[in-house]
């Protein structure tokens, strides 16, 4: 099989348990180099994890000739920056979520992107899992009729010490959080919002511990969505919820988002009926950089579109927005 020379610019936590082994199940799939801020950090992901060649800067890395397409795990505040570096240098991108702090930032990374002629997607892993495609064809079953509320949540534990706890690296719980969220409601409601009211409960650095929003849709749906950073440090614990309502019924499920194995969610339907599906939903990393190999290799589209990710970028601005988060 045909594949495509990875390289990854940065050594975040995010690469380490997610994307690399990922990348290592992935069929297509060549791990081929990684860069850090420094040389030794970066030798020693190379030995640790199988790379052939290691890079003490970025930009050692954009200039290799080799590389095909790079994945981006560094802080939000700079996505913009090495996104479109590595656009320029003709690398195809995949860039961690969310790909920028306000949808000028992601405009320009597409356009980056399109006059490159290189794809960009955000890197939405989830979105990839055959658990979100059967709640979307359950949808478009019309078992639960046509969806007029989605209500979603995802909390997690506090952090001592955290870039998301800094207000200048595009920390705070929405832009970490608040994403999963609102790109869960896009994908369970086809419209497009004409209300967002939101509040938020702010740190002392500035940042939101917490964000609570509710939208309207043109179609008429309504949607609310729960995000905060607010659970006890001690633990490693966390809370998601998800409900799809609709005219005939109604879909729950407590599912992590991005979680792997089985995994089930209920239906219920208004003459009484439940149904519980059932579905095995392997690594989503792999899933993700097996399918932008094959956007690469064999021309298919982006499982996460240009469109999608600028849809869901102007729907945060206006929840960071309402909050008051760069005042």
């Amino acid at each position: 099989m045909q594949k495509v020379k990875w390289g990854i610019i940065g050594t975040a936590n995010i690469a380490r348990w997610g994307m690399i082994p990922g990348m290592k199940q992935a069929d297509n799939c060549e791990l081929y180099a990684i860069a850090g801020r420094s040389l030794e950090k970066a030798e020693s992901y190379k030995q640790n994890y199988g790379f052939m060649k290691a890079y003490g800067s970025y930009d050692e890395l954009l200039d290799d000739p080799e590389v095909q397409a790079v994945y981006v795990p560094l802080p939000n505040d700079i996505h913009v920056k090495w996104v479109t570096e590595a656009l320029k240098k003709g690398k195809h991108v995949l860039c961690e979520k969310p790909l920028a702090l306000n949808a000028e930032e992601a405009q320009l990374m597409y356009d980056t992107a399109k006059a490159n002629g290189v794809i960009l997607m955000e890197a939405y892993a989830y979105l990839h899992s055959p658990y979100i495609k059967s709640l979307k064809d359950d949808i478009k079953s019309g078992i639960i009729g046509d969806v007029d509320y989605v209500d979603t949540s995802f909390v997690t534990q506090g952090y001592k010490e955290d870039f998301r706890l800094h207000k200048e690296l595009g920390g705070g719980a929405f832009y970490d959080l608040g994403c999963y969220c609102t790109t869960m409601i896009l994908s369970m409601i086809d419209s497009d919002p004409e209300m967002v009211k939101a509040i938020a409960e702010f740190s002392d650095l500035g940042v939101d511990l917490s964000t609570s929003a509710i939208l309207r849709f043109k179609n008429g749906a309504r949607a609310a969505l729960q995000v905060g950073m607010i659970l006890d440090m001690t633990s490693n614990s966390r809370y998601d919820r998800l409900l799809i309502h609709g005219t005939k019924g109604s879909i729950r499920s407590d599912v992590e988002y991005n979680q792997e194995g089985d995994v089930s969610y209920r239906i219920f339907t208004k003459d009484g009926e439940t149904i519980e599906r059932k579905v095995f939903v392997p690594n989503n990393y792999a899933l993700e950089v097996t399918q932008l190999g094959k956007c690469i290799l064999e021309g298919e589209t982006p499982h996460v579109t240009p469109e999608f990710s600028m849809k869901n970028t102007r729907l945060m601005d206006q929840v960071l927005n309402e909050i008051g988060f760069w005042k």
